[in-house]
């Protein structure tokens, strides 16, 4: 059984792993925490309890006042318990610019290909209609073309490139985002 919930501050101490990939952009605490203050309802995990999940997104959507959609099913290959993934949004802009962020989404390697990806940004977009928002951005790495395709398929489009906008580590290339 997984659980798609609010972002707690403890959940700091539980997401290391999933934030070792090398897609996932890491921050400093004070920059979640700010996120978990200004848009906690914007801030959700997926946690696991083992080798089965059913995503209830009622406690998340209950937070926000949005919805909330059930899905079940198994999937292998996980140790068991612990987050499989979160996503991390904000809304900004003014008037007909105002709308949602998504600053990070993220989910862990053994946990891909289950939805949850696409459950996550449902949430944010839910919640973001709630806050009078216009539209949903984001930005992704150009190399990332899995992500890429998967917010295609949620209806996404690439609007414009930003030279540079992922900085490369000492060494390495700063690399485009779209």
């Amino acid at each position: 059984m997984s659980l798609l919930r609010p972002f707690s501050a403890l959940d700091l101490f539980e997401f290391n792993a999933i934030n070792l990939d090398v897609w996932t952009e890491t921050y400093g605490v004070n920059y979640y925490l700010s996120y978990l203050m200004h848009w906690g309802d914007l801030f959700s995990v997926v946690e696991s309890a083992g080798g089965s999940y059913k995503i209830d997104m009622s406690a998340a959507s209950a937070a926000s006042g949005a919805q909330g959609a059930t899905s079940t099913g198994a999937f292998g290959g996980g140790e068991g318990g612990g987050l499989m993934g979160y996503v991390m949004g904000k809304t900004e802009g003014r008037g007909r610019d105002w709308h949602g962020h998504v600053s990070a989404i993220t989910v862990s390697p053994q946990h891909r290909r289950l939805g949850l990806a696409s459950m996550m940004m449902d949430l944010l977009e839910k919640v973001s209609e709630q806050e009078e928002g216009w539209f949903v951005d984001l930005f992704v790495r150009q190399s990332n073309n899995l992500a890429i395709g998967l917010y295609e398929s949620l209806g996404y489009m690439i609007y414009r490139r930003v030279r540079g906008y992922y900085g490369g580590g000492p060494g390495e290339k700063d690399e485009d985002a779209y």
